[in-house]
């Protein structure tokens, strides 16, 4: 399934967004409603364990990294990929 299919089954059942890409790239447009987690603070961040999130980047790759790092703290986290398939209009 595609970003923009995911983002919108995300928004249904009212997932937490996170970009994981720094904050310039995620000021220079990101998926509305989405939060900026860089990938270098998901070590660090701490999130409700209850809740489902769904994480992209530029192409997916450090979605994926950020994925293992947040699933090995317990979170429940999915990896969606990259904003550079996202077709929707970005948020600034």
């Amino acid at each position: 399934m595609d970003i923009d299919h995911l983002v919108e089954e995300a928004k249904l059942r009212d997932d937490m967004i996170i970009d994981v890409r720094t904050p310039e790239e995620y000021d220079s447009g990101h998926i509305p409603g989405a939060i900026n987690i860089p990938l270098n603070e998901c070590s660090k961040v701490r999130l409700d364990p209850n809740r489902q999130y769904e994480l992209y980047c530029l192409s997916g790759r450090r979605a994926q990294l950020a994925q293992t790092i947040l699933k090995e703290r317990g979170y429940h986290v999915e990896n969606i990929g990259g904003i550079e398939d996202w077709n929707g209009k970005l948020a600034r």
